[in-house]
């Protein structure tokens, strides 16, 4: 992609938490990202040579996430802190992703309303779809997460 900035900078997460490596396209309603399965990759197994499928639903997380961050980023915004609801149906025809595999994670919004999205994942290996799932996810407000925040200050304080 052109004129985008690199994926690290639409998360918000920090190395070495960011397990998404490239961002291939994003539009009005999808994300397409890739990840390389290496020996470098946080949740990499030397023993099986390969990191579980069910890190599957983080590497779709962090793809919303850089779609959330890629809107951001256009309208001169910082990539927005957001939670993952809850996963549904993730079914994975594999137990593990192995080296060297080329994961294609491509996400796409099907419901929005207030800050609250449902995206439609999978990733595609060797042309297959070899994970999928429905991500629910929130992105709150300036104002919302001001107050999560104080809440939970006042929490600790109590």
């Amino acid at each position: 992609m052109t004129n985008c900035p690199p994926l690290h900078q639409l998360l918000p997460h920090e190395a070495p938490m960011i397990l998404v490596d490239d961002l291939i396209d994003v539009g009005e309603k999808h994300i397409h990202c890739r990840v390389a399965i290496s020996r470098h990759c946080l949740y990499f197994d030397s023993e099986t040579q390969s990191i579980p499928a069910y890190v599957g639903i983080e590497f779709m997380a962090q793809t919303v996430a850089g779609w959330s961050g890629f809107h951001a980023w256009k309208k001169g915004e910082d990539a927005p802190i957001g939670f993952l609801l809850g996963c549904r149906r993730y079914h994975s025809e594999c137990s593990a992703f192995q080296e060297h595999e080329i994961l294609d994670i491509h996400a796409e919004q099907i419901m929005e309303n207030n800050g609250m999205a449902v995206f439609d994942c999978k990733i595609i290996c060797h042309q297959q779809i070899v994970a999928s799932s429905q991500l629910n996810a929130f992105v709150p407000s300036k104002s919302q997460l001001e107050q999560m925040q104080l809440d939970n200050n006042n929490r600790k304080n109590a």
